[in-house]
């Protein structure tokens, strides 16, 4: 077994080649790159999937002020020895990423942004020394350095430092820009996306715009956003989403590059595991791996192999979408969205057809269910499904499906937690009275009611269901215990009134199958007898009373076990 050094958290390719870190080659996007003549290539991938260590992967190679050849030993692009003579280290390079640009004000945005231009211009000091620089340029530069620069002169800047690089140079100068849209995607969560589109706008305008110091530009991003909203004007422009077939390999790990990782760390028992949690995403007609989970995961193995699998893109990734979509489909706030059966479907392990707009704004992505589905695809909460032989979608839909557990699991948390602050806000205490009355009845219907309203996921069976019927108690008041130990075992749910001193137990079963209700639910109530659940609370409190409760799919019965009064 060899242990390898993983890059966790290391966006720099230098870094990652000179101090020795686990690197995965994806040096040919060079070459396909420089294969297709645009002036602007917009690379939209979800989060963690290897976009900005590919940027500076492609800054290193390109940059005329650094000598990368060493760094490039040995891996794809330095056998391409005609494109390295012309290419590499031949041309100024502007790198910049405006993923840090993600503030709660638009004012602090501002400020972050100018900040973010100071830093870029320390790197091109050597300008200051030129003598094909003019002084009133010098003056402009030295503003935008030491932070003394206004609104104006902040959305001018890439432009003005291009025109500067290429003064120097007497070349033409590439653009890099790394995570574009996050200082959208924040501003539209915080109230400023109109004021932030118009920054966002007036860099890319007049650095995109018919510039004669541009080489050519990429740039990367989560989304897409649409050409007129701010890639106006922009020639010579070409998109490539997850959908394309261009670059899908560079962008997370194929299937042989995670068998050689797990290889040569001697992990190779575990693919199938690796497979199940963090595969399953389809560019193009590519099988992609999440990278960051799978470096997350074999370092965790290599310090404890016996670690199981877990989430980790949901520690990096903006989980408040899949909130907001479950909560406009409701929360009484869009009626037009019909969205619980497919959100049960997705996690039944099944799929969905469904239309996707890849020209998406942030403001518009909640104005219709269309925007929804696609915002969950275009950000690696769903990937395309494989179809079964002869099936095809039509008028341009996609069949889409989650991608692995990881992110199944997210949506389940997800579709969890939105249930409990949902049972907060509505009124129960029509279904407490019938339950503390004994009314099994009454309890039926109503809790049948509310399984109908919600979304559920067959595969957790009895789990989903404990968590149901805990989530209701949650918030009331009442003190709710799961799966803690009493009498002679583990009551799923007890329910504990301390004010008015009763107590609720509840034992719940999944059947698969309606005609097989009554029978589960006697199955729960003999098991609260003979494992005697009741027994601890009989000397504390003056009523206990328990349940039995069967569910198939949105169906359930609820039957009183017995109850003790003491007077």
């Amino acid at each position: 077994m060899n242990t390898m050094v993983m890059p966790l958290g290391i966006d720099f390719f230098e870094k990652i080649r000179r101090e020795g870190y686990y690197y995965v080659d994806k040096t040919g996007l060079i070459s396909e790159l420089l294969g297709k003549k645009f002036e602007v290539s917009l690379i939209t991938r979800p989060r963690r999937f290897g976009k900005t260590v590919a940027m500076a992967m492609l800054a290193s190679f390109f940059d005329i002020s650094r000598d990368s050849r060493e760094i490039f030993d040995g891996l794809e692009i330095a056998k391409e020895k005609e494109l390295c003579s012309r290419w590499q280290n031949q041309w100024p390079v502007i790198f910049l990423t405006l993923k840090e640009i993600d503030d709660l004000r638009f004012e602090s945005a501002k400020v972050k942004l100018g900040i973010c231009m100071s830093d870029l211009y320390k790197w091109h000091t050597y300008l200051l020394e030129s003598t094909k620089i003019s002084d009133d340029d010098k003056i402009a530069f030295r503003r935008i350095e030491s932070r003394q620069a206004n609104d104006e002169e902040v959305q001018n800047a890439l432009y003005n430092l291009m025109r500067m690089m290429h003064a120097h140079f007497g070349k033409q100068v590439i653009m890099l820009m790394d995570e574009y849209d996050v200082p959208l995607a924040k501003a539209n969560e915080n109230g400023f996306y109109g004021e932030m589109l118009n920054i966002v706008k007036g860099l890319m305008n007049k650095t995109l715009k018919t510039n004669p110091f541009l080489k050519f530009a990429v740039i990367t991003g989560c989304l897409r956003i649409a050409k007129e909203s701010i890639f106006t004007g922009t020639n010579n422009f070409v998109s490539d989403t997850i959908s394309g077939e261009r670059f899908n390999e560079y962008f997370g790990f194929t299937e042989n590059e995670v068998t050689k990782l797990l290889k040569e760390t001697g992990f190779e028992e575990h693919a199938e595991e690796v497979k199940q949690w963090y595969d399953g995403y389809h560019f193009g007609t590519v099988d992609i791996y999440c990278p960051w989970d799978v470096l997350n995961h074999v370092n965790a193995l290599q310090d404890a192999p016996w670690t199981s699998p877990r989430n980790y893109w949901e520690d990096t990734s903006h989980n408040g979408i899949l909130h907001t979509f479950i909560e406009l489909a409701n929360g009484g706030r869009r009626p037009d969205l019909d969205v619980n059966e497919k959100f049960e479907t997705l996690l039944a392990g099944g799929y969905i057809e469904e239309a996707i707009e890849e020209n998406l704004t942030y403001d518009t992505v909640y104005s219709s269910e269309s925007n929804l589905w696609s915002l969950l695809y275009l950000t690696g909460y769903l990937t395309q499904a494989e179809l079964p032989e002869g099936v095809r979608p039509e008028g341009g839909k996609l069949f889409l499906r989650i991608p692995n557990e990881e992110v199944k699991i997210i949506f389940r948390k997800t579709v969890v937690a939105w249930f409990n602050e949902r049972m907060a806000t509505i009124d129960r205490s029509e279904l407490f009275d019938a339950l503390w009355q004994g009314d099994d009845s009454k309890a039926t219907d109503i809790i049948s009611d509310i399984l109908f309203d919600t979304i559920s996921y067959h595969d957790y069976k009895e789990d989903f269901y404990h968590a149901f019927i805990a989530g209701i108690f949650t918030g009331a008041g009442y003190i709710v215990k799961s799966k803690r130990e009493q009498g002679y075992g583990r009551a799923d749910i007890s329910v504990k009134d301390r004010r008015n001193r009763r107590v609720m137990i509840i034992e719940a079963k999944h059947t698969d199958s309606e005609r097989r209700l009554e029978a589960a639910c006697r199955e729960a109530v003999e098991q609260i007898g003979e494992r005697r659940y009741a027994e601890e609370f009989e000397k504390g409190y003056r009523s206990v009373i328990s349940y039995g409760i069967a569910f198939f799919n949105k169906q359930c019965l609820v039957k009183k076990f017995h109850e003790v009064v003491k007077k």
